[in-house]
């Protein structure tokens, strides 16, 4: 059943994984490569190809749109804000390495259009930083299973533990993310809220102390 779906959905779920987001979907594909389910050349071919094409778009889009697709979320904006500053100091190692820090893959790219990168540059540099990325992150999943196979002898049995393992892991890190988003989008509206009422507090404090024309 697991190879059937495999069979016919695999590829085109690792693309899609690694187009929007890639580290779960990519280390769940090496693992699977290990044990015989996927193709480890075609793995890292998908993900050098879904990574690629996903960073470009956000890319073009942070060109044209940056300042209004950082502006969505609070996090966005404050981690836009510091990449911003990251990208002017070490532009080119910044495109090549993005992919490795957690949390920036959509972000980034987007700062990077917004900063005025030359696109050609991007196009080549992004191109050598999604092939290793795709390399490494798939040679290491891969090497993941050997281990385990090392340690426990066979691991069919133990295959869909592993697998839920790993999904489960995914999913915890992204609800971290989701959850840490939302507090900091709390915490950046009370912020707003207070800075409002200081504002509005000191403008009738200034009326207040205006002096009065005389009466007669």
């Amino acid at each position: 059943m697991l190879q059937q779906f495999l069979h016919d959905f695999g590829y085109f779920a690792l693309f899609l994984g690694t187009f929007f987001e890639g580290e779960t979907i990519l280390v769940l594909a090496g693992f699977l490569a290990f044990r015989g389910y996927m193709d480890i050349n075609m793995v890292v071919v998908v993900a050098f190809f879904g990574s690629y094409a996903g960073d470009q778009l956000w890319y073009f889009l942070g060109r044209k749109h940056g300042r209004k697709l950082l502006a969505r979320k609070p996090r966005w904006q404050m981690m836009g804000d510091r990449a911003l500053e990251h990208i002017r100091k070490h532009p080119d190692i910044w495109v090549l390495s993005f992919r490795f820090v957690y949390g920036l893959r959509t972000v980034m790219p987007v700062a990077i259009g917004l900063s005025g990168y030359p696109p050609g540059r991007y196009l080549l540099l992004n191109g050598i930083g999604a092939a290793i990325w795709a390399t490494a992150l798939a040679a290491a999943a891969y090497h993941f299973g050997a281990v385990l196979e090392g340690m426990l002898g066979s691991i069919k049995k133990y295959e869909l533990w592993v697998l839920g393992a790993l999904l489960v892991l995914g999913v915890g890190l992204w609800l971290r993310r989701r959850f840490k988003n939302a507090r900091l989008a709390k915490q950046v509206y009370a912020d707003e809220q207070a800075a409002k009422a200081a504002q509005l507090h000191q403008a009738e404090q200034v009326k207040a102390d205006e002096p009065k024309p005389p009466t007669e």
